[in-house]
């Protein structure tokens, strides 16, 4: 559900320092959020502070949000740091190898742009077929 920003509330938080958010808003920028924050339906945060502040820095007046209803303050609390615990970082290898395979699909070999040429006119052959038939 989109939400006005304004309209959230921000009560005590667990995390208390939340870390440069230049990464972050770079992110938001390029690929919009891509997890909406969780609050309950007094429009009190319960998970995505870093997000919501990046959101406001950069401007945004909406948010998306997912509401959860009937949670207790325990299960609120559970929640929001659940939702921070549990993340797990890539190892480095595995920072590494997404990283690789970025640089192969931003620069692709000579052969690779072969593949993708013809498989580019193949689907166009058959979409034209296909369009044929449906008349």
């Amino acid at each position: 559900m989109l939400v006005q920003i304004k309209d959230i509330k921000i009560r005590k938080r667990v995390r208390k320092d939340l870390g440069n958010l230049e990464d972050l808003k770079d992110s938001l920028r390029t690929y919009g959020l891509l997890n909406p924050i969780t609050i309950n339906r007094r429009y009190e945060l319960i998970a995505g502070e870093r997000r919501l502040q990046a959101a406001t820095q950069l401007g945004w007046t909406n948010i998306q949000a997912n509401i959860v209803d009937n949670l207790t303050d325990i299960e609120q609390l559970e929640m929001e740091l659940e939702e921070n615990n549990q993340r797990k970082e890539f190892t480095d290898d595995e920072l590494l190898e997404g990283y690789k395979r970025l640089e192969k699909l931003r620069n692709p070999g000579f052969f690779y742009k072969i593949y993708l040429f013809f498989k580019h006119l193949w689907e166009k052959i058959r979409d034209f077929f296909e369009s044929k038939k449906r008349k």
